[in-house]
């Protein structure tokens, strides 16, 4: 949608283990940590095309309300807002994640470092050049 994957706000109520509603009201309550890009509004437009092609959103056909579509990046500000168990371990899971990023990063950076210092030394010696 739009150029992005997203998830229905009633998609992530089902993942979150909460009512749709606690997915809008913590949107609307923290508007702060939704900025653009975190949430996306879908147009009328929008939602008709959702259910003219997939069966399974045949329940927002006589909605008045059109749906919220939440990014990654939103998904992820959402776990922190929301109180869930599910939630709580979904912000768990997002923590840990990034922890063992950085170490990875960390870990490819030491390694370029090394490496590229062992090849200067190499090539010096090579050359007969002193280090």
């Amino acid at each position: 949608m739009r150029g992005q994957s997203i998830l229905l706000d009633s998609d992530v109520a089902k993942i979150y283990g909460v009512e749709t509603r606690d997915i809008n009201k913590a949107v609307s309550n923290n508007p702060d940590k939704f900025p653009a890009g975190y949430v996306i509004e879908l147009s009328k437009q929008e939602k008709n095309e959702l259910v003219e092609n997939f069966h399974r959103f045949n329940k927002l056909k006589h909605s008045s309300v059109n749906p919220k579509a939440f990014p990654e990046k939103g998904l992820y500000m959402l776990a922190t807002i929301l109180k869930s168990p599910q939630a709580v371990q979904a912000t768990l899971a997002i923590i840990e994640t990034f922890a063992k990023i950085r170490q990875i990063s960390r870990n490819i950076q030491e390694l370029s470092i090394t490496k590229w210092g062992n090849l200067r030394g190499l090539r010096s010696k090579q050359q007969g050049v002193p280090i």
